[in-house]
């Protein structure tokens, strides 16, 4: 896992047969507010309360592809293998669906491994989708 090998794929020139996938998730926080925004005045924007209402969490998988300038994102309430699993079947089968190999660009989350995908699915499917993918790592404690 050297930072290399990222940077190296970032200066490839674009190829829609080998795509290079950036792919992460994030929680995320459900709020509401509690009380109606000060409306604007003149020369003063509407203004917020800092005083919120949590109603929950969910979980945002981001894909995003910089060369061809697409990103996609999904909500989900769990960020799982059986999730993860899920996020790489639609990648592979919808939306990279005609590329020949995906170079992935992930953490080193436990979950962003191809263990997972033979955790979650038959493992005829499991390698189906596995010889799409190429994983390409981050360094721990590297920041892209």
């Amino acid at each position: 896992m050297r930072m290399e090998d990222v940077l190296d794929l970032y200066d490839e020139p674009y190829d829609p047969k080998r795509p290079v996938i950036c792919f992460d998730e994030t929680p995320y926080q459900l709020i509401e507010e509690v009380r109606l925004p000060l409306p604007p005045e003149p020369n003063q924007p509407e203004r917020y309360d800092f005083e919120y209402k949590r109603n929950g969490s969910v979980n945002l998988f981001a894909f995003f592809e910089p060369l061809a300038r697409w990103r996609h994102v999904e909500v989900t309430q769990r960020r799982t293998k059986v999730d993860f699993a899920k996020q790489m079947k639609d990648l592979v089968d919808i939306y990279c669906s005609e590329a020949e190999v995906i170079r992935l660009v992930v953490d080193n989350l436990n979950i962003h491994n191809p263990a997972a995908l033979y955790e979650v699915f038959e493992p005829q499917e499991a390698r189906r989708i596995i010889q799409k993918l190429e994983f390409h790592y981050t360094p721990k404690h590297a920041s892209w």
